[in-house]
């Protein structure tokens, strides 16, 4: 008599989190949608700067963590119906805002393609130790800001240093904060997966 146990799905190169839930199309459209909602409800927790039009929100690391959970393709297509959503009138970006006429607007749109630079580096093992975690994220945070800021100078008229005064400068030690969690989380996650498989 028998007494094997199925087993979990094996853990492959190339997988990210989200492909260890069992596949099919309804899946992916939960994880869209999921993802986007995460974000959504993760910019709620927002705290103003004084002087600056941006704020401290949770939006950004829920962003990054979305990219490397799901993947280039769904983070890609969770960050693009957020955005889309927000410009369509949902108020679920930073202070419950919507549209596309404000000057914090070139985050979204880093964050639209921080997620996919980030799961494209899940898929090749960046979320699995501490340091490619850390890279990911520097990296991913590098992208938003490097979309974010240009986007807030032309937008408001404010010379580009002034921009990165008050639109990347005050969000440094928060940035790092959120790194050292995506750090500590994702590499645990793919260690106590592996401790089931």
């Amino acid at each position: 008599m028998s007494t094997a146990v199925a087993p979990v799905r094996s853990l492959r190169p190339g997988q990210v989190l989200a492909d260890l839930i069992p596949s099919g199309r309804t899946r992916d459209i939960a994880l869209v949608v999921g993802g986007a909602a995460l974000t959504g409800l993760a910019a709620q927790i927002s705290v103003p700067v004084p002087g600056s039009p941006v704020p401290v929100s949770g939006q950004t690391f829920a962003a990054l963590l979305v990219g490397t959970a799901f993947g280039a393709r769904r983070g890609f297509l969770a960050l693009g119906l957020y955005a889309v959503a927000g410009m369509a009138g949902v108020p679920w970006f930073a202070e419950g805002a919507s549209g596309f006429a404000m000057p914090t607007f070139g985050y979204i749109l880093g964050m639209l393609l921080a997620a996919t630079v980030v799961g494209a580096l899940a898929r090749r093992g960046a979320d699995r130790s501490v340091a490619r975690t850390a890279g990911a994220m520097v990296l991913g945070s590098a992208i938003i800001y490097a979309v974010g800021v240009p986007y807030l100078a032309l937008a408001t008229g404010m010379p580009f240093a002034k921009a990165v005064a008050l639109g990347l400068t005050p969000f440094l030690i928060g940035d790092a904060l959120k790194a050292a969690l995506a750090m500590g989380l994702l590499p645990a996650t793919w260690k106590l997966v592996g401790r089931r498989g």
